[in-house]
């Protein structure tokens, strides 16, 4: 696999499953190079594109830092365009029904003051990669947040395809996603505010790495490839007492040769469809994480404080 991939990979893990906290210091271009043997160009060329991405950020003089992922992406002048055909729409809409400039005024204005007031619950829309985990992430968020917010669990796909769940996405107080995912939910919900979140590994993933027998042969399969990588360092952080882990990808050549010799399986979230591969007897379960509580806080706190009535209010308070 590429260097460069794998080092964008690792950052982007870093960030999203909360190994590189908002704000800590990466080394320089040079110092990335030198530490893993690769061209500076290779390194300039990676952070190049997770600065684009809004993963990264330079500042002058004291070198590049991970961006705050959690903290919503400033509007766009595409953004402010797409709000004034919104209140078009609203105008025509209130016209149409015989409305007088008055009275839409003063239906605004109500519902303006219900909003500020808390009258209405918060609604969240969680945008994620497979169906079934994104719906556990919601509940784990929502088992978090309590009754005060509604969340709503959507796929990337669902939302680039499905025009109705496009409209509900668009729609939420706020969009939550994973860090490297961020900038594609951006831009399939310009207008929207997007921030995300960091994730761990659930207590059932550590309970059952830690379980591992010392002998086993632990085969673990990523679909990703640029955090394929990054797989036996995450098992082992939990199985250190594990020798013998052997990592391929979903649609590496070898794979099921592996599985057919391996005794344990631990699988990346989305590829459960190996499970059927496996020989009988052979013990199987997801690496799942799940979404950091106190990242959850941190993040959508704001939203649910009495001064967060406004999209401004949200960015400045995160």
């Amino acid at each position: 696999m590429p260097l460069g991939t794998q080092l964008r990979g690792l950052i982007e893990y870093g960030i999203g499953f909360g190994e590189l906290a908002p704000g800590e210091r990466l080394p320089s271009v040079r110092e990335m190079a030198e530490l893993l043997g690769v061209a500076p160009m290779t390194v300039a060329q990676v952070y190049r594109e997770l600065k684009d991405q809004g993963l990264l950020q330079s500042r002058l003089g004291a070198g590049t830092f991970v961006a705050d992922a959690g903290k919503p992406m400033p509007r766009t002048g595409a953004d402010m365009t797409a709000l004034h055909r919104g209140i078009d729409r609203l105008i025509d809409d209130g016209l149409a029904m015989g409305l007088r400039a008055s009275d839409l005024v003063g239906l605004i204005g109500a519902r303006m003051a219900e909003r500020l007031a808390g009258g209405r619950r918060k609604h969240i829309a969680l945008v994620g990669n497979f169906e079934a985990a994104t719906s556990a992430y919601a509940q784990a968020i929502a088992d978090t947040l309590g009754p005060s917010v509604t969340i709503e669990a959507l796929t990337i796909e669902a939302v680039r395809r499905d025009a109705a769940a496009h409209q509900r996405a668009a729609a939420a107080d706020l969009v939550l996603t994973f860090a490297h995912r961020r900038h594609e939910v951006v831009k399939l919900l310009p207008g929207s505010v997007v921030a995300a979140i960091s994730f761990i590994p659930s207590e059932a993933t550590r309970r059952s790495l830690a379980a591992l027998d010392p002998l086993a042969k632990v085969a673990v399969v990523s679909i990703f490839p640029e955090f394929t990588p990054l797989m036996k360092s995450a098992v082992q952080r939990f199985a250190p007492h594990v020798p013998a882990i052997f990592v391929r990808l979903l649609d590496a050549p070898d794979l099921d040769a592996l599985l057919r010799r391996c005794d344990v399986l631990v699988y990346a979230t989305g590829a459960e469809d190996l499970v059927d591969r496996l020989p009988a007897g052979t013990t199987a379960f997801e690496y799942r994480h799940t979404p950091d509580p106190a990242d959850v806080h941190r993040v959508v706190g704001p939203l649910l404080s009495p001064s967060a009535g406004s999209d401004a209010s949200l960015e400045e308070a995160s």
